[in-house]
């Protein structure tokens, strides 16, 4: 490995995906490896491009929306498209999770006291039981 390109095996280790995550990366236009042949030389570029895309993954974007944002960073406007537009997605995706944060506490909330009613009725099962022997 050079400071410049690494193989698809250097970038597997690397990041901890798999040579089929890369391709299809590829193949989704998130990442532009150099060939050589059959083989794939990835550059400085498409490694910080695969870091914002498991980034974004991690959050809940889009592959979509992660496509998109990384094609504004060509705008030339020194990246405020692209962070403005990163940003207010990623506000959308914070209140979604909050949200679903909320619901799973209350389902969690639900099922503890679910689970505090079956044990009451396990108990009196029990004592009913023990009363008729």
């Amino acid at each position: 490995m050079n400071d410049e390109t690494m193989t698809i095996r250097e970038m597997c280790d690397a990041f901890d995906v798999t040579p089929r995550t890369l391709r299809f990366y590829e193949s989704k236009e998130l990442l532009f490896p150099l060939r050589e042949g059959q083989k794939r030389l990835f550059t400085k570029r498409d490694r910080a491009r695969l870091k914002l895309i498991l980034r974004g993954k991690r959050f809940g974007f889009s592959l979509e929306e992660i496509r998109q944002l990384l094609n504004l960073y060509d705008m030339g406007d020194q990246g405020h498209t692209q962070l403005s537009r990163t940003y207010e997605i990623a506000q959308d995706r914070l209140r979604d999770m909050e949200e679903q944060r909320d619901e799973l506490d209350r389902a969690i909330q639900d099922l503890k006291e679910q689970l505090r009613w079956g044990a009451d009725m396990l108990a009196s099962v029990k004592q009913n039981k023990k009363a008729a022997e």
